[in-house]
């Protein structure tokens, strides 16, 4: 799950097999079991590829079925090709010739019984990518059973799948490691149908977007589609086989006392409802995901945006800070409700929990970096294992661009740092990337997995069109120089609603960099972040000055002008004008 791809991620076939000298097909979708005479102590191996005209990204899961391995796995093949590994990840692979060994990383040599351990690898190959003999795991080689004699099928080829087709579950206990890689994603309907009924929206409404469960009606299902849409958990869920999806999102949003430090998205919770929280929310999102109806699909959990990072920056003491957050600081909601939806929604084999870490515009300075990450350490452990967690993903629903190449922390204009100017104002970071790279890093280094992974929202943040700096600035004055090198063209990086200017950013893609799992596209584009005036509702969602183009700001957004579009609706409801302004603003450009 961290490592970037070594070829275009564009994936023109998919196959999802498993080798041995003679096969078994396992599953009407492709999983094949190997199977041949081996020594008494016995594994399992599952070969999963995503291929594309000259290269692939190989998937290999090992299960342990002798004794526990303590001191170090190994797994070596041999490819009948001319298979080339240029790149590995979650394990050591080398290759000499058509020999491939795989060693176990130092974090993880013990492999017990019937337990399992997954590694990756990205290759290049030319003609046929011809399917690997056997495997073996510490010299002796896979059959799929503890010893000689296991189950023996006549061979069955090698089957694929056509492009857009999912691949199957991983083996029962295992998870992928990456949900994203290899799989199409969920067409929201009800979102395509608003994006097509926009001048040129069909350019971009077939890609995958996230279903928002911001109350519990929405659980079920809504009575009108005037905001989130109409359909319910189940709903969108059978859509998703309809479609012959391999992973959907869904938005897990509504804690008790929500968004503690701004209006615009208030639920409809209160900061003492917790116990409804875990029994009229969370608990019936996982008895619905739970359903084995859905085992195919990779269900994947963006849990609660905009709540634990206010617990470092908007508590008393803090410039802006508020009595919600602190009122839910002092009685843990934050964290024991994540850490519930983390257990529930964790327990389900098929199902992904990605936490939100703001961005970089928010905890990049040191004051907040680390503490930001030990409460996301406590509510993961509020769980009762980190292992609830499969990554993190930054920029939700925000604006912070993905690269600023020509304004970095180590950029000096005429000896001074940019980290001097009014709009960086000596944040450690200056885009999305880096700080997401740079968190995963600090999130390992304090107990978290060393193979989550990071998601960016990258729905909103391309800020492409005419005024888009094509080259840094020869200004020798560092605010002038930043304000016209930055790609990120708001006012203020702390300005969060329906900023304008801003453009679709990179299309939804797997494994597109270090560290990162996906870059996705979370927030739907053309749905409002807040109204621009007071909209009386049924959803709690209150009115936001920051959402009001005439405000001059506050302390949070160093009394700056909001940046906001006018005439926006609600939270979560249709923005027309929005959307055609971000797809005219897009970048790289539709």
């Amino acid at each position: 799950m961290t490592s970037p791809p070594s070829a275009s991620p564009r994936r023109t076939l998919t196959r999802a097999l498993t080798v041995g000298a003679a096969a078994v097909l396992a599953t009407g979708l492709g999983v094949v079991v190997a199977d041949q005479a081996s020594a008494a102590a016995g594994c399992r191996v599952t070969y999963t590829v995503n291929q594309w005209s000259t290269g692939f990204t190989g998937n290999v899961s090992v299960t342990n079925l002798g004794d526990p391995i303590t001191n170090g796995w190994r797994v070596e093949w041999d490819f009948a090709g001319n298979q080339r590994v240029t790149q590995g990840w979650n394990a050591t692979v080398s290759q000499s010739g058509a020999h491939v060994n795989a060693a176990s990383p130092s974090y993880a040599n013990s492999l017990g019984t019937n337990a399992s351990a997954s590694f990756g690898f990205n290759a290049d190959y030319s003609g046929t990518n011809a399917t690997p003999a056997s495997f073996s795991l510490n010299g002796t080689v896979c059959t799929g059973s503890a010893g000689p004699g296991g189950p023996t099928s006549s061979p069955t080829g090698t089957p694929s799948q056509p492009p857009g087709s999912s691949t199957p579950p991983p083996p029962a206990g295992s998870k992928a490691d990456n949900p994203y890689a290899g799989v199409q994603g969920y067409r929201n309907p009800e979102w395509q149908a608003k994006a097509n009924a926009e001048p040129g929206g069909s350019r971009v409404s077939n890609n995958p977007t996230a279903v928002w469960i911001d109350r519990i009606a929405a659980i079920e299902g809504t009575s009108d589609s005037s905001s989130n849409g109409a359909m319910g958990v189940r709903d969108h869920l059978d859509a998703a086989l309809a479609q012959r999806a391999g992973y959907i999102q869904f938005v897990i949003y509504n804690l008790p006392g929500r968004d503690c430090a701004a209006l615009a998205s208030n639920g409809e919770l209160g900061p003492n409802d917790l116990p409804r929280y875990k029994s009229e929310y969370i608990d019936p999102i996982a008895a619905i995901q739970a359903d084995p109806k859905y085992a195919s699909l990779r269900i994947i959990n963006i849990v609660e945006i905009d709540s634990l990072p206010n617990l470092v920056t908007n508590t008393s003491g803090q410039a802006g800070g508020t009595a919600m957050c602190d009122t839910m600081k002092a009685n843990g909601g934050y964290v024991q409700g994540i850490g519930y939806a983390l257990n529930k929604l964790g327990a389900i084999g098929n199902v992904y929990n990605y936490v939100d870490a703001a961005h970089h515009g928010w905890i990049g300075w040191d004051s907040n970096f680390a503490p930001s990450a030990q409460i996301m350490l406590q509510a993961a452990q509020a769980s009762g294992s980190v292992n609830n967690v499969t990554g993190f993903i930054t920029n939700t629903a925000n604006y912070s661009a993905l690269r600023e190449p020509f304004v970095q922390p180590t950029t000096t204009v005429n000896g001074q740092s940019v980290r001097q100017s009014k709009w960086v104002d000596w944040n450690q970071y200056t885009d999305e990337l880096t700080f997401a790279q740079a968190f995963r890093n600090q999130l390992v280094s304090i107990g978290f997995n060393a193979n989550i992974g990071m998601l960016i929202d990258t729905s909103r943040n391309g800020w492409g069109g005419a005024n888009r700096p094509t080259a840094a600035s020869t200004s020798t004055d560092v605010n002038t120089y930043v304000n016209q090198s930055r790609i990120d063209r708001r006012i203020h990086a702390g300005n969060w609603c329906n900023q304008s200017g801003a453009g679709l950013g990179e299309r939804p893609q797997a494994a597109p960099a270090a560290g990162i799992d996906a870059y996705v596209w979370v927030k739907p584009p053309g749905e409002s972040d807040g109204s621009s005036t007071l909209i009386p509702n049924d959803e709690g969602k209150g009115f936001d000055r920051m959402c009001d183009p005439t405000y001059t700001g506050n302390a949070r957004n160093g009394n700056s002008l909001s940046g906001a579009l006018p005439g926006a609706p609600i939270s979560g409801a249709w923005f027309s004008a929005q959307f055609r302004e971000l797809m005219a603003n897009a970048y790289p450009a539709l």
